[in-house]
């Protein structure tokens, strides 16, 4: 296959540049996503079958089309990282920009530019992480060639991995967790994994013998490079953080540690599965990226699973951290993903970590203490309550509600000290009915007349339903879409839920499908400026990035 197919027409090859501009405002972004899914869907499908020379050219089809480096560009120019740039200093931050380089994405003769490494904090330490930073034109073919991996990955993927995949999450995890070990004739040993590295030191070698896409363009990813202060230096192993395929490769490397512990625990004497065999043992996997648990049922198996993984590992130029690494018996505990789990007196408990809720604090401490020391109330109110609410969601499944009051008490003390400093020379009365007011049946609200602090206490326990481990994102999207669409309705309450429901937690403006814990706007179809109300029939949750296209597109009509 190498004759120029691509599905891009000559004539889109050399716009007029005056149209660029228009033509990406004009995109229907649920046509594009459509015809996206249904080659994703066939590759899923020639995957399951194992028809690989199938999902060689689907694959092939896909990094071709006009409609997948839409989306591929929309993903890169949307993100977190949209305003940083690489080696070339370039930004596509117009639409023009944006339009153009759709139109330039080609593996003809493509060659990775090094990546720009810089060092960022690892949360809670005093060391750093290296992250590699690759031009906006590399990780537009990243995510270009991600649309294609990402099918394959999710068939191939471990039954019991959660991270970087497709509608999964953390919480996913932890309910996996809390079934494998609440029982009391569940497991009582617990190996906690931690691979040094991960990232950094994945093969270079498997990858290429592993990895189901094109070699040339892989290679051009692996092989990059990266600059430093100035100076090249070459990269022979792992896959760079921050590039967008990342994830995937990291997750189809440790792909297969499930296998190897069920061919080990799970299976009898003559090689077949046996249930018997299994509730014996009570080996089970649970991976989140690279961080992963193993329950046991013994000390002995639990040591024994160490040295299965320590040799699976090693095959992939990987090995775990003896440092971090450790057992420990489920009564002491263990922390996973801001949790601690542990059972007491015989009863599992799931609370946020200490680590996590001190993590949480001194952001806490940092916004009203550091950088809005000098704010006025209404805008800190707004940052806090985003603070808060993200904090409080992602906790919002377990059993929290005695840290959400401690969260309310440390918060307090902290607002406190933010309202003395601002008025030294006055009274606690004075500041306490400056800042603090009755908010219907509750006294000391932090409050203006347009915006109060939200209290976490006041978020309810929503027990979140795991997702079925037997359905796959391309092949039964009709079960996740009502799955985000329930959760939507438990997580929910008031008038927003009768939004969501009015919408059938589908976006107001393109119509696709949205998680309710993702990012999402409010949009008001008749603005406030213009006398709209914060009514239900008012009101309609969107994409940020729908939005933002709306809000330019309707500028320019004005």
């Amino acid at each position: 296959m190498n004759g120029n197919t691509s599905t891009t027409a000559k004539a889109e090859r050399l716009p007029d540049t005056a149209s660029l501009s228009g033509r990406w405002k004009s995109i229907d972004w649920r046509h594009v996503e459509a015809v996206v899914n249904r080659l994703q869907v066939r590759i899923a499908k020639a995957s399951r079958e194992k028809k690989w020379n199938t999902v060689k050219r689907l694959q092939y089809l896909l990094t071709h089309s006009y409609y997948a480096k839409l989306l591929a560009v929309r993903k890169v120019t949307t993100n977190k990282g949209r305003k940083t740039a690489g080696t070339d200093k370039v930004l596509w931050n117009t639409p023009a920009l944006k339009m153009r380089a759709v139109l330039s994405l080609t593996d003809k003769g493509y060659k990775a530019r090094p990546l720009r490494r810089v060092f960022i904090d690892k949360k809670g330490k005093k060391t750093k992480r290296p992250l590699g930073i690759p031009t906006m034109y590399d990780r537009a073919m990243q995510a270009l060639y991600a649309l294609a991996l990402d099918p394959v990955a999710e068939v191939t993927a471990d039954g019991k991995s959660f991270g970087f995949r497709k509608e999964r999450s953390c919480q996913d995890a932890c309910e996996y967790i809390f079934v494998a070990l609440s029982r009391g004739y569940c497991a009582k040993w617990i190996l906690e994994g931690d691979i040094r590295g991960c990232f950094d030191n994945i093969s270079h070698d498997w990858l290429m013998e592993n990895i189901p896409m094109d070699k040339s363009v892989l290679r051009q990813f692996l092989k990059a490079g990266f600059v430093f202060e100035g100076e090249l230096f070459p990269t022979d192993d792992g896959t760079p953080q921050g590039g967008v395929i990342s994830p995937i490769l990291a997750n189809l490397a440790l792909d297969g540690m499930q296998k190897v512990l069920e061919n080990r625990f799970h299976t009898n004497q003559k090689g077949e599965f046996s249930y018997l065999y299994k509730s014996r043992n009570r080996v089970n996997l649970v991976r989140y990226a690279d961080d992963f648990i193993v329950t046991a049922e013994t000390l002995e198996i639990a040591l024994e699973v160490k040295e299965l993984l320590r040799d699976f590992l090693k095959s992939r130029g990987l090995e775990l951290s003896e440092e971090k690494t450790a057992i420990t018996h489920i009564n002491d505990g263990f922390d996973l993903l801001g949790w601690t789990f542990r059972k007491f007196n015989g009863k599992l408990l799931i609370k946020p970590s200490k680590k996590s809720v001190k993590t949480f604090t001194a952001a806490l401490s940092e916004t009203i203490l550091g950088q809005g020391k000098m704010w006025e109330q209404e805008k800190l109110i707004h940052k806090l309550n985003q603070q808060i609410r993200g904090w409080v969601n992602y906790h919002q499944s377990v059993c929290s509600k005695e840290t959400f009051t401690h969260i309310d008490y440390i918060l307090f003390g902290l607002l406190w000290r933010w309202a003395k400093r601002r008025h030294p020379m006055k009274g606690k009365w004075w500041i306490s009915t400056r800042y603090w007011h009755k908010v219907g049946d509750r006294n000391w609200v932090f409050s203006t007349e347009n915006v109060r602090l939200l209290k976490a206490a006041d978020f309810p326990i929503v027990r979140h339903s795991m997702v079925r481990m037997d359905k796959n994102p391309y092949l039964d999207t009709q079960y996740f879409i009502n799955r985000k669409f329930k959760n939507g309705m438990k997580r929910l309450s008031g008038k927003f839920k009768q939004v969501w429901k009015n919408q059938s937690g589908c976006c107001y403006h393109c119509g696709l499908s949205m998680d309710a814990g993702e990012k999402k706007d409010i949009y008001f179809k008749i603005p406030k400026s213009q006398g709209g109300m914060e009514h239900v029939s008012n009101m309609a949750y969107v994409h940020p990035y729908c939005q933002s296209l709306f809000l330019e597109c309707r500028a320019k009509a004005l």
